[in-house]
């Protein structure tokens, strides 16, 4: 009997481990073109204590000068924007530039998240929206 009921104790947890962090396989990639410029986000993580985008940038036009640590926000549920906390990839300058943007996790779980980046010289952010339940 305790063994069924430690059984069962062990697959509610994995449930509700799996309604509050979203699968960030399940989210597919976003890409947005303009000014000569293609810049694809994909989610890597939204789970544990930090959340990992794979940021790409392609261009045959321009340098590209993006500072995704210092450009890019996140916003969950339609709150507060929050800064990025960490970029590993490529440097300003070049036609073709990837890296993982992190973020600090939200608290609780999310329904809706919006990564937000602002490019040199574009009048209004780029936008890229998921819906995660």
């Amino acid at each position: 009997m305790s063994r069924l009921i430690s059984s069962t104790l062990a697959l509610l947890a994995l449930f509700a481990l799996s309604i509050g962090a979203p699968a960030a396989a399940n989210l597919a990639p976003q890409s947005s073109s303009q000014s000569g410029v293609t810049v694809k986000v994909t989610p890597q993580s939204l789970a544990g204590a930090e959340w990992a985008f794979e940021l790409v940038f392609e261009t045959h036009t321009q340098d590209l000068k993006d500072e995704p640590l210092k450009s890019a926000v996140l916003v969950v549920d339609g709150g507060a924007p929050s800064a990025a906390t960490d970029w590993k990839g490529d440097g300003p300058g070049g036609h073709h530039r990837k890296g993982t943007l992190r973020f600090k996790a939200p608290a609780g779980s999310a329904a809706n998240v919006e990564l937000r980046l602002q490019r040199p010289a574009e009048s209004a952010p780029r936008v890229f929206r998921w819906q995660l339940r």
